[in-house]
């Protein structure tokens, strides 16, 4: 039977929450979740009425990886349906998540492992349960974390933590996910979607232009040189004044000056009419 609805939608006040829909499986990615996945961050990409995206798991896990029976025995002598759906589930982790215009922000409710590491690597932000169980499996079945996960392993962490959790395969937890650098922070499990959406409300509140250059002008810059990050930069900041017409110095700038709302103590969007 195939399956429908791997990935559910909501948006409620400008923040649209994703969520991986295979409770029964632990949220593992199957083929039809991979594609399922770039669909929807396709659409809210252009969506008017979301700012922020943050991505969960359903039930009691974010997500236990590539489904292996689907994704690696199924597809076995399937070359080309193999390489299709490989392409998409590396495109939609690794490249459209990392230049995704709109912040994301990876909530990480429970069990998280393998492939799983890419997703919470590519958001912007994460923030993971306490409780959460996190790990790098695939050398106990003598493989290594391929794909997209070692690199996003090597983004992210010292290498002696990375190369430790990868050739062990031994699991941690949201506290030591938080020690080595994988997530922001760390909540209890009954207060993760609290902080999330609170820190996630904060944030669609900034402007989506400059948030896009925040994205930006920090990603593209670990690819340069200082001095083509330099004018990098200065040429993002000529882009940043045209697309918001330069209110960012007429109002952003002209209502400090006039006292309406201190940079360093608070955001523009406090400032009023």
């Amino acid at each position: 039977m195939a399956e429908s609805s791997t990935v559910t939608v909501s948006i409620e006040n400008a923040i649209a929450t994703v969520t991986l829909n295979r409770p029964h499986k632990r949220n593992a990615m199957s083929p039809t979740l991979h594609v399922e996945m770039a669909e929807v961050l396709e659409k809210l990409r252009y969506e008017p009425t979301s700012r922020v995206v943050v991505i969960t798991g359903a039930g009691e896990s974010f997500c236990a990886g590539m489904d292996l029976k689907q994704f690696f025995m199924e597809l076995e002598n399937n070359p080309p349906e193999f390489d299709r759906i490989y392409r998409i589930a590396t495109e939609w982790r690794y490249r459209t998540l990392r230049y995704y215009p709109k912040p994301t922000i990876a909530m990480v409710n429970g069990y998280c492992f393998g492939g799983a590491f890419s997703i919470v690597e590519g958001c912007d932000l994460a923030f993971a349960a306490k409780e959460a169980t996190f790990g790098l499996s695939e050398i106990n079945f003598k493989h290594y974390p391929g794909g997209s996960v070692s690199k996003s392993m090597a983004n992210l962490l010292r290498p002696r933590d990375a190369l430790f959790y990868a050739m062990t395969g031994r699991p941690f937890k949201g506290d030591r996910a938080k020690e080595i650098g994988f997530i922001n922070e760390a909540y209890p499990l009954a207060d993760l979607k609290r902080e999330v959406m609170e820190l996630a409300s904060e944030i669609a509140t900034k402007d989506p232009d400059a948030l896009a250059a925040c994205k930006d002008g920090y990603k593209f810059s670990l690819e340069m040189s200082s001095e083509a990050a330099m004018n990098y930069s200065a040429a993002k900041s000529d882009q940043l004044t045209l697309r918001q017409k330069g209110s960012w110095r007429s109002e952003g700038i002209g209502d400090f000056l006039q006292g309406k709302y201190r940079p360093g103590l608070g955001g523009h969007e406090k400032a009023g009419g």
